[in-house]
This record gives structure tokens, C-alpha cells and sequence, in this order.
């Protein structure tokens, strides 16, 4: 194991968008049980300071490549095109007349089921920019592109927590 591999190297997983979550997760168990610090304990403090690195290091892989949205991301950031999500917020005006209208539905929102149509509406906007992200980049080879994918899909992600919000206000 090398601590300058990317997480793919360190999985020994292509360099690419569509990932099997199994795969993800065993490769993730094997890769704790050999760098478990435990392992290293006759061999001492240093050797299970180094295990422990490694573990961390392990860990945080595991974090970005299990998560399709962050694995996204960190994809587009190996190909030289960095989100930047804290300082390039720009989107499509469709996409932002999107948000508005799922906002207001939110804020109007007074039942369940109202909850339940808006989070299945905004499920399938998620699948569908999912697969145009995968296409991306891992057909087309446009990291920049799916840059705009990836920011989209953060914003969907904050607007599912507040959907997650509204339903607590709403048994409460």
C-alpha cells in the first residue's frame, strides 16, 4: 500500500464513476483488517502509529468512494476540474426555477403525502442527474461537465434534508 495512491489505487478499483457498493465495501473490510493497529502490536508503537494512518487514510477513502455524490466529486478533482462548490455557485436557470418551485412546495406542504410526492419528484431529478454525472464522466471523459452535475446534486442533497426537516415539523 501506498499512501500517495488515490483512493481507486488504494481499493485497486478503476478510476471510474460506476462502482458496485459491494465490491466498495468489502475491498474496504479487507484493506481494516490488514492495516488494523491491533496487527502490528508486537512490532511496537511505531508500527501501530503507522497502522493507524493507514487505517485513517483507509477510512476516509472508503467515505468519498462509497458515497455516489462525493466519488463524483473526487472524480472530477483527479481530472483537474475541481467543484468548487463554496465559491462557484452558478447554475442553469431551469435548475434554479426548480428549486424554487420545490422550496415553495416544501414551505406549502401540510401533510405526509404532500412530503412523500415532493421527495419522490425530487428522487427521480436525483437518479436521473446521478446517470447523466456517471455518463459524464466516465463515457464522455467531461469532468468540467459534470462539475455542473455534481453541484447540482449537492444542492438536491441539502434540499433532502430539509424535506427530512419538514417531516419532523410535521409529526411534531
Amino acid at each position: 500500500m501506498n499512501l500517495q495512491s488515490d483512493d481507486f489505487e488504494l481499493f485497486g478499483l478503476p478510476r471510474k464513476f460506476a462502482q458496485e457498493r459491494s465490491q466498495i465495501d468489502a475491498r474496504w473490510k479487507e484493506l481494516q483488517r490488514e492495516a488494523h493497529p491491533d496487527r502490528f502490536a508486537a512490532q511496537g508503537a511505531a508500527a501501530q502509529r503507522v497502522a493507524m494512518q493507514w487505517s485513517v487514510r483507509i477510512n476516509e477513502a472508503y467515505q468519498r468512494l462509497k458515497d455516489p455524490l462525493k466519488r463524483a466529486a473526487y472524480l472530477c478533482e483527479l481530472a483537474g476540474a475541481p467543484v468548487r462548490a463554496e465559491d462557484n455557485t452558478a447554475m442553469p436557470a431551469a435548475f434554479l426555477m426548480q428549486q424554487m418551485e420545490w422550496r415553495e412546495a416544501l414551505e406549502d406542504a401540510a401533510s405526509e403525502q404532500e412530503l412523500d410526492a415532493l421527495e419522490g419528484e425530487m428522487l427521480a431529478a436525483k437518479k436521473q442527474m446521478l446517470g447523466e454525472c456517471g455518463r459524464l464522466l466516465d463515457e464522455a471523459g467531461d469532468a468540467a461537465a459534470a462539475v455542473q452535475q455534481v453541484r447540482a446534486l449537492m444542492f438536491v442533497a441539502r434540499f433532502a434534508q430539509d424535506v427530512d426537516r419538514r417531516r419532523d415539523q410535521l409529526g411534531q
